[in-house]
């Protein structure tokens, strides 16, 4: 057992939507820490009160609503100098009541692509990436240079099919032909509301003008800073906790963690289980999908095992 001043201050916060999809932020009143600051509204949880009581208990309180519906969506391990925090962060899918902040704290309804701009807690930065980032994230399939029909429309039907992250990983297609492809893919996912990140080459993805980049294991471990400046998404290919730590260092928005079950690709790699998967992510700061032997009907298993949801290649190809 941990000295109790080293155990972490259990906090809950509620990301909570209006009509319009906006959500909602409350600011530190003056005197508090992290004063002037916006953030998910909530507070601490009490020692022997569940994380779902202390949510509703504390929206009531400070700001008026009854929360109806709420499900797990990031906990956030966090170290200030002067606390370690665990921010365990609800998206409420329900609420009634009539929005009064009792603490005359200021309110403000900000759109999701917004909230970058806001000044809040670095704790916070990764509820805004899990809030704005979808559950299913489809990896395209390695297919031979010249597909470049398959690949377009493979790519169409996931989007038809709801699909709104793809990762464009062309293995055995030299630069030159990605590039050719590239802008189409763009276009056509762009129009369905879907992001589009470039498997390893962050540079050719800005010319491009991709969504961002999804970075292996090993180039990511070269890096110590990010590759791309905030506005573009920087995912990384995970495996261990090591990985995860280096990715949240070098500033990642999101990573994946595989595998979580046996795959045909990985045929010697030995396979999580959604156990473990639940383990690595409760240490890990920042949003993680679930990768390997997965598909649609496992995003709610791997949400509630803590993850962002599911990527997969076959997953969402085939059932495309």
């Amino acid at each position: 057992h941990t000295h109790p001043s080293t155990s972490p201050i259990h906090v809950v916060a509620g990301v909570v939507r209006d009509a319009q999809g906006r959500v909602l932020l409350a600011q530190r009143p003056p005197g508090k820490h992290l004063a002037g600051l916006w953030e998910f509204p909530g507070g601490k949880c009490e020692p022997d009160e569940l994380p779902v009581d202390a949510l509703a208990r504390e929206l009531r309180e400070e700001i008026g609503i009854v929360v109806e519906s709420a499900r797990p969506l990031i906990a956030v391990p966090h170290r200030y100098p002067d606390k370690h925090i665990l921010l365990d962060a609800w998206a409420v899918s329900t609420w009634s009541g009539t929005l009064h902040p009792h603490e005359g704290q200021r309110l403000a309804w900000v759109a999701p692509d917004e909230l970058a701009d806001v000044q809040m807690p670095a704790a916070d930065r990764p509820i805004v990436a899990a809030l704005r980032l979808p559950s299913r994230y489809l990896i395209t399939p390695a297919l031979p240079p010249g597909e470049d029909d398959a690949l377009m429309r493979g790519i169409e039907r996931a989007c038809r099919n709801g699909v709104r992250l793809i990762q464009l990983r062309l293995p055995q297609w030299p630069s030159e032909r990605i590039a050719g492809i590239g802008r189409r893919v763009r276009n056509l996912c762009h129009g369905y509301g879907a992001q589009v990140l470039l498997n390893d080459d962050w540079k050719l993805a800005t010319i491009l003008g991709l969504d961002g980049v999804h970075l292996p294991a090993r180039i990511a471990a070269a890096l110590d800073r990010r590759p791309l400046p905030p506005g573009y998404w920087v995912g990384v290919s995970c495996h261990d906790s090591a990985e995860l730590a280096h990715a949240k260092r070098i500033g990642a928005d999101f990573a994946t963690l595989s595998p979580v079950y046996e795959t045909p690709d990985h045929p010697h790699s030995t396979p999580l289980g959604l156990e473990r998967f639940a383990e690595l992510v409760a240490a890990a700061a920042l949003p993680v999908y679930a990768l390997g032997g997965l598909d649609g009907g496992g995003v709610e298993a791997a949400q509630m095992a803590g993850g962002q949801g599911v990527a997969a290649i076959r997953g969402f190809w085939r059932s495309a």
